[in-house]
Formats: structure tokens, C-alpha cells, sequence
């Protein structure tokens, strides 16, 4: 049976970090949960997990946001599926998932960023009716 559920627990978000550094490899293990714990605090950052079986298969960060252009929303800052157990439903699930929380928040839209290079990626949230609305610049100082 899998469950999906947030974390608080720094024993529990240290768990979440090899799929997070499969997804993000610029983080360090040894400041993740300070880091996770530190946007949970500072903006709302809220640290999801598909668990089966004792077993982290999927995660997602996310937060709740409102702005003049896409009113209130979830953003789904980070969103990866263990590599061995990839296309065996989990993502889905935790999209699932994000999707009915936005709609318990009183969200208007789910919003989400993907990497140019990540294309299995974009089909995924092709089919899952999410649309490609513009393009994401940035500026590295």
C-alpha cells in the first residue's frame, strides 16, 4: 500500500535526499535538511512523499503562492520519481495528489518549471494536460 504525506521530521526529510540529489545535484547532503527545514520556515515550503512499502518512491516540494498573474496557486518547486522504479505509476500519483491539494488550498492554478533537457519529463505533464505558457529566463549573480 502506498501513502503520500508531508514531513516535518529531519529524520524523515534526510530521506527524501537521494531522489532529490537525483534531480537537483548541486545539493549536499550535509545542509539538505537545514535547507528544506529553512524554506519550510522562511516561505512555505512544504516537503511531500510517496512512500510503498518502507520505501520512498516519489517526492515533491512544493508551495502556495498568489500573484496579480496567475492569482492563487500551487507551485511545485521539485517533483522526481526514484530512478529504479520510474514509470510505475508513482509520479502520477504524487500528481495527482498535487493536483487535489491545490484544489483543498483554493488554488485557481498548479504551475510547475521543468528543465529544457528533461523531455520524458515534458511528456509526462503533456499528457497529464499541463501546457507549455511561456519560457523561464534567469540570470546567474
Amino acid at each position: 500500500m502506498s501513502g503520500i504525506r508531508i514531513l516535518q521530521a529531519s529524520d524523515d526529510i534526510i530521506r527524501c535526499f537521494p531522489l532529490m540529489a537525483d534531480l537537483r545535484p548541486h545539493l549536499r547532503e550535509d545542509d539538505f535538511v537545514a535547507r528544506v527545514q529553512r524554506q519550510q520556515r522562511n516561505h512555505g515550503y512544504r516537503l511531500a512523499i510517496l512512500e510503498e512499502e518502507g520505501a520512498v518512491r516519489a517526492v515533491a516540494g512544493y508551495r502556495i503562492g498568489e500573484s496579480l498573474a496567475w492569482g492563487r496557486f500551487l507551485y511545485v518547486d521539485d517533483l522526481v520519481t526514484a530512478a529504479s522504479v520510474r514509470f510505475r505509476g508513482y509520479g502520477q500519483q504524487l500528481l495527482d495528489w498535487l493536483l487535489a491539494e491545490a484544489r483543498r488550498e483554493g488554488c485557481e492554478q498548479l504551475h510547475l518549471d521543468s528543465g529544457v533537457q528533461r523531455h520524458p519529463a515534458h511528456g509526462f505533464y503533456l499528457k497529464n494536460r499541463l501546457h507549455i505558457t511561456s519560457h523561464h529566463f534567469t540570470r546567474v549573480l
